[in-house]
């Protein structure tokens, strides 16, 4: 088997070509990529379901909109909690992922992590990848893979969270951001 370069951290952008609709026009953050698969979850899906209604105590320290996240098709009932939290060291309860990001315990209580969090965001579900399948899908141009930013995990604005990463891009990807929703109409 090949080496896997990891790419933990990194965004997966959907490509105008992606036919999959749970990822249409989609902005992924890889929470963990390696040989045995890979986790993320999508950016740009809130629900309309708030923040309050379902983990409570997490409320006050949701960033806006303080909504649910789809964060993928696996495990809707379960939630991810992710966070930026600049410096070296994190409070107890957070784990790092990458740079300033990071996943917080949802068990643990709010009050050890809340003077720590600028923002938190809370995902119902995940994007999942047994061993190979992401790699075999950026073959086939279903992806691009740029870097990550810490607001993107918190952009006030999810749904231009697709065109706004693209269009920060210093190639030919910032032209895919003005990639009309429906071809068809041009």
């Amino acid at each position: 088997m090949t080496e896997v370069s990891s790419l933990t951290g990194r965004l997966l952008v959907a490509t105008p070509a992606l036919a999959d609709p749970n990822f249409d026009r989609a902005v992924l953050l890889l929470l963990d990529h390696d040989e045995e698969g890979s986790l993320g979850v999508v950016l740009n899906r809130p629900t309309p379901v708030g923040v309050g209604d379902i983990l409570e105590p997490w409320a006050g320290l949701a960033g806006e909109p303080g909504v649910v996240f789809q964060g993928g098709p696996v495990s809707l009932d379960s939630a991810l909690g992710l966070a930026v939290i600049p410096g070296d060291e994190g409070p107890l309860g957070w784990r790092r992922v990458h740079g300033a990001i990071g996943l917080v315990d949802l068990e643990a209580p709010p009050e050890l992590l809340a003077a720590s969090l600028g923002s938190l965001r809370i995902f119902a579900g995940y994007a999942g990848w047994g061993p190979g399948q992401l790699e075999d899908e950026l073959s086939e141009g279903a992806w691009y893979v740029v870097e990550s930013e810490p607001g993107d995990v918190s952009s006030p604005r999810p749904e231009s969270l697709w065109r706004s990463v693209l269009r920060r891009q210093r190639s030919e990807l910032a032209m895919v951001a003005t990639y009309p929703d429906d071809p068809s109409l041009n």
